[in-house]
């Protein structure tokens, strides 16, 4: 009795945890484009924080966000790309170490827009909208991050569509990790959003078009 008591809890943890899940793959499933000849034009694209290395250089996740959106860039898809991440650490910046990267991959510094309070997808989201004024945008990550991220900008009252950053063939065991990671952080993601509304650090507007 006891342990099907225990099964039954133990499922029903599951299911809380995966529902969110789905509901995010489903709704980003026809908003996310893999070809960039496809993909329609926005005024800006926002690249989401994703590590750094030792030495202070992007991971090869983050690189391969900031060539996606350089790639966008290049093809007159946008005009401006946001670089959100983490610098809450003197010798820990995110935004610092992709615009480096994007420099490097000759786009241009004065269309590169930097956010150092991206700590998390909804700060991203939310501080793109408020302190950024943006619109709408197109959001350049990973396929397994583009629904929880789709599904937080437009919940947030930012429209936006995904462009995936997926150059490389990810090694199997790091996208297993990164997919099951995801399970607990959409859950959370969805508590932010319908319940719990946090309001991320903020500060001045600056409006990336002042028009």
């Amino acid at each position: 009795m006891l342990l099907t008591l225990i099964l039954i809890l133990f499922g029903l943890g599951v299911l809380v945890l995966t529902i969110p899940r789905l509901i995010t793959s489903f709704y980003s499933q026809s908003r996310v484009f893999n070809n960039i000849a496809e993909i329609p034009s926005y005024r800006v694209a926002i690249v989401f924080g994703a590590g750094l290395q030792r030495d202070g250089t992007p991971s090869p996740v983050l690189r391969d966000r900031v060539a996606a959106a350089v790639q966008l860039y290049q093809a007159g898809k946008v005009e401006k790309v946001l670089m959100s991440g983490d610098n809450r650490f003197v010798d820990y910046n995110e935004p610092g170490a992709m615009y480096n990267y994007a420099v490097e991959l000759g786009m241009p510094a004065e269309d590169i827009v930097l956010d150092y309070a991206g700590r998390r997808t909804y700060d991203t989201c939310y501080r793109a909208k408020v302190i950024f004024n943006l619109k709408d945008a197109i959001l350049v990550t990973q396929t397994y991050h583009q629904a929880r991220a789709l599904y937080t900008c437009n919940l947030l009252g930012l429209p936006s569509i995904g462009y995936a950053a997926d150059l490389r063939t990810y090694h199997p065991s790091s996208y297993f990790f990164w997919n099951l990671r995801e399970i607990p952080a959409t859950f959370m993601a969805l508590l932010d959003i319908w319940f719990r509304h946090p309001i991320p650090v903020l500060g001045k507007q600056e409006p990336i078009f002042p028009d």
